[in-house]
C-alpha cells in the first residue's frame, strides 16, 4: 500500500533485521541477493562504505548538488542503484520480496525472548542514507515487533526470566542496558539529523519495545512515533496510511531538511526553543543567558516539517538601565525557515511579527493579550522537558505550583489574607484548571504508564498545535441525552450520569460511555424497536461524531465504548476531576446519582482552595 502511495521517482529500499541484518539489493532478476551483517556488531559508515562498493558516493553526491541536479542526478543513480531505486523500478521486486519474508529462522527456545538487531539495523539504515543522500530529504521507516536483545542499542536479554525496566527500575537504577542504549541511538541520532534525514518508528507489540531509549532518533528528526498491540490493526494501518497524506497538487504534506533561524530587535534575547529539534550552535548578540529548553543558539535543525508541527521559543526581555527599553516602541521578531518541498524545491519562509512594548507595572494593559491556551501548552513544554533533564518529578511539580502562585498574586485581584477575595480576569480563570489537569496528566504522573508511553505522549505534546495539546492536557467531554441536544460538559465525575452518554476525546483515545440506564435499554434492545426511534439515534449521535474524529486525527486515537463498571470505564473515570469520590459523595447535598471517583487525589475544588489560600497569604 505504501509503495502505492508514493510518487514513481522515490527511491526505496528495504533492510530486514533478527539476528542478522539484511540489507536487499533491488533489480536482481529472478533470484533475491541481500548483504548479510551480524546483528550483535556495528557497522561503522566507512566500513559500509567498503563492503557495499559506495566509496564514490560522497564526492557524487556534493558534485551532483553544485551542479544543481538535485537527488536524482544520473551518475548517482548508476552508483547506487543496487540499493536504493525509484518505485517505478523497483516495485515489483520490492513486492515479492515482501512477499517472501519469513520469520527469522534461527531457534528461539521457549524461555528466550527471539534475536532482533534493532541497534544495527538502525545504524545500517543511517550510514547508507549518510554515505548516498547527505543534506538531503530522507526518510527511514523502522517497523519494531518488540525489544532490541542484542548488539549495540540492547534494551534487554533473551531470558524471558529478565523484565524489561519500568519506572520502579530507573528509580532504583536496576537498568544493566538502559545509559548504553541511549548512548548509542543518541550518537545516531545525531549522525541523522546532521545529515537532514528522519526517523520513524512504528512499534507494535504487547510489551515495551525501547521507545525510551530509542526516542532521540525520532525528537531529533521530527519523525513519528506509533504505538500499538499489532500491526495487523485498523489502527495502525489508517495511521500509517496518514503518513503519506497528500495536498491539493498530490505532493505529501510534509518538508524534509528543514532548519529554522529567530532574529529579533536589540530589547529581545532568544532563551531556547522546546520541540522535536537539535541546535545548529549558532551564536550572537542576541542569545539570553537564561536557558529554556535547547538553549545557547539562534537556530535549529529540524529534519521533517508537517501541518501540526509547532515550536516553542521563549524570549527574554533584556532592559538594561543604561538603555531602557523605549515607551511606546515595538519589538520585532523574525522567524526564517528554510525547507525541502516534498516536490523537490528549496523553500524558505520568512514571518516577521511586531508587538508593543508596555512597562512591566502597567499590568492593566498586559493582562488581556494573556492567551491562557497557548501558556497552559508552553508550561507543559518546559515541564516536560525538565522531566527528561531532571528525573525527580516531585520537583517539577512543586515547580509548576510555584509559578502558578505567582502568577495568581501578580494578576489576581485580592484582599492580604482573605482567599474569598481573589478575583480573576476572565482570560485567567481557566489557567488553573489547566495546570490541574496537568499536574494529573500522563505526561508528569507515571503511575500506570511505562517508560516507551510516557515518551510517545510527551512526543506529541511537543510536536502538536495548541489546539491538540490543550485537547491532551485537558481532554474534551460531550453529553449526550434526551434533554437537549449534544454538548460539552465539565470534565467533572458530577457529569457521569445514569440516563447520559459521555463522549470522552483525549487526542490518544477516543471514549463513549454509557450510562447505567442507558446501557439498560441497550441491552433490552430498545435501540431495534421502530417505536424507540429517538432513542436509536441518540446512540448513533455519539458513535457518528467519535468517527469524525478518527478520520481527522494523527496518529488514529484507540477507539473505546464501554459502560459503568466496564473494565475500560476506568479511562474516563481517571481523567474527571473527582469531585464525588467514595468519602464524600452524599456530603455537601450530593444526589449520589453521579459516579463516585475511588481515589483519593485531591479534587479542583481542594486544589483551587490551596491555591487561593497561597497566593493571598501577607508570608509570601
Amino acid at each position: 500500500m505504501s509503495l502505492s502511495l508514493m510518487p514513481p521517482n522515490a527511491l526505496v529500499g528495504l533492510i530486514t533485521f533478527g539476528k542478522m541484518v539484511n540489507v536487499h539489493e533491488l533489480g536482481c532478476e529472478g533470484i533475491s541477493k541481500s548483504y548479510v551483517f551480524r546483528g550483535n556488531k556495528d557497522i561503522t559508515a566507512k566500513q559500509l562504505q567498503d563492503m557495499l562498493g559506495l566509496g564514490a558516493s560522497s564526492r557524487t553526491q556534493q558534485q551532483t548538488q553544485q551542479q544543481g541536479r538535485g537527488p536524482m542526478a544520473p551518475q548517482q543513480q548508476e552508483v547506487h542503484n543496487r540499493f536504493l531505486q525509484p518505485v517505478h523500478k523497483c516495485d515489483m521486486d520490492l513486492t515479492d520480496l515482501l512477499g517472501e519474508l519469513q520469520t527469522d529462522p534461527w531457534p528461539v527456545p521457549a524461555d528466550r525472548r527471539p534475536y532482533r538487531s534493532t541497534g544495527a539495523a538502525l545504524s545500517v539504515a543511517v550510514s547508507l542514507l549518510e554515505c548516498c543522500y547527505p543534506n538531503t530529504g530522507a526518510r527511514i521507516l523502522m517497523f519494531v515487533g518488540g525489544p532490541c536483545t542484542q548488539g549495540p542499542g540492547m534494551v534487554i536479554d533473551h531470558e524471558l526470566k529478565n523484565v524489561i525496566r519500568s519506572y520502579h527500575d530507573i528509580e532504583t537504577d536496576n537498568t544493566p542496558h538502559m545509559k548504553k542504549a541511549t548512548r548509542h541511538y543518541e550518537a545516531l541520532a545525531t549522525r541523522v539529523a546532521n545529515n537532514g534525514h528522519t526517523v520513524d518508528i512504528f512499534a507494535c507489540a504487547l510489551d515495551q519495545v525501547g521507545l525510551k531509549e530509542m526516542k532521540s532518533c525520532v525528537n531529533n528528526t521530527g519523525g513519528y512515533m506509533f504505538m500499538g498491540d499489532v500491526f495487523d490493526s485498523a489502527l495502525f494501518k489508517q495511521t500509517f496510511q496518514r503518513v503519506f497524506a497528500k495536498d491539493a497538487n498530490d505532493e505529501f504534506k510534509t518538508a524534509y531538511n528543514a532548519s529554522f533561524e529567530v532574529k529579533t530587535s536589540k530589547e529581545l534575547k532568544v532563551s531556547g526553543c522546546v520541540g522535536n529539534c537539535v541546535s545548529l550552535e549558532r551564536k550572537g548578540g542576541n542569545i539570553s543567558e537564561t536557558e529554556i529548553g535547547i538553549g545557547g543558539t539562534t537556530a535549529w535543525k529540524v529534519s521533517a516539517l508537517d501541518p501540526n508541527t509547532t515550536y516553542a521559543i521563549f524570549f527574554d526581555v533584556a532592559n538594561q538601565h543604561t538603555a531602557p527599553v523605549p515607551q511606546g516602541g515595538r519589538g520585532c521578531i523574525q522567524f526564517i525557515t528554510q525547507y525541502q518541498h516534498s516536490s523537490g524545491q528549496r523553500r524558505v519562509r520568512v514571518t516577521t511579527c511586531a508587538r508593543n512594548w508596555v512597562d512591566s507595572s502597567n499590568l492593566h494593559y498586559v493582562a488581556p493579550s494573556f492567551d491562557q491556551e497557548a501558556s497552559a501548552v508552553l508550561m507543559a513544554r518546559v515541564a516536560t522537558h525538565r522531566c527528561e533533564t531532571d528525573d525527580n518529578a516531585q520537583d517539577i511539580l512543586r515547580w509548576l505550583d510555584r509559578m502558578l502562585i505567582r502568577c495568581v498574586q501578580k494578576v489576581g485581584e485580592y484582599n492580604k489574607d482573605d482567599p474569598n477575595s481573589l478575583r480573576l480576569a476572565e482570560n485567567f480563570s481557566l489557567y488553573p484548571q489547566f495546570m490541574f489537569h496537568l499536574r494529573r496528566s500522563q505526561f508528569l504522573q507515571y503511575f500506570n504508564n511505562s517508560p516507551d508511553e510516557t515518551s510517545f505522549y510527551r512526543h506529541w505534546l511537543n510536536n502538536e498545535d495548541v489546539t491538540n495539546s490543550l485537547i491532551m492536557i485537558q481532554p474534551i467531554l460531550y453529553s449526550y441525552s434526551f434533554h437537549g441536544p449534544p454538548e460539552p460538559v465539565l470534565l467533572d465525575s458530577s457529569s457521569i450520569q445514569p440516563d447520559t452518554i459521555l463522549l470522552l476525546d483525549t487526542y490518544f483515545l477516543v471514549c463513549i460511555y454509557y450510562g447505567e440506564t442507558i446501557d439498560a435499554w441497550k441491552r433490552e434492545n430498545y435501540h431495534e424497536d421502530p417505536a424507540h426511534e429517538n432513542f436509536r439515534q441518540l446512540l448513533q449521535a455519539p458513535a457518528d461524531d467519535a468517527q469524525e474524529i478518527l478520520q481527522n486525527r494523527f496518529p488514529v486515537p484507540r477507539y473505546v465504548q464501554t459502560k459503568k463498571g466496564g473494565s475500560q470505564a476506568r479511562f474516563l473515570l481517571s481523567r474527571v476531576n473527582p469531585s464525588q469520590t467514595h468519602n464524600n459523595q452524599y456530603m455537601m447535598g450530593g444526589s449520589g446519582d453521579a459516579s463516585a471517583i475511588l481515589t483519593d487525589d485531591v479534587s479542583l475544588q481542594v486544589f483551587m482552595d490551596h491555591l487561593k489560600k497561597l497566593a493571598v497569604s501577607s508570608n509570601n
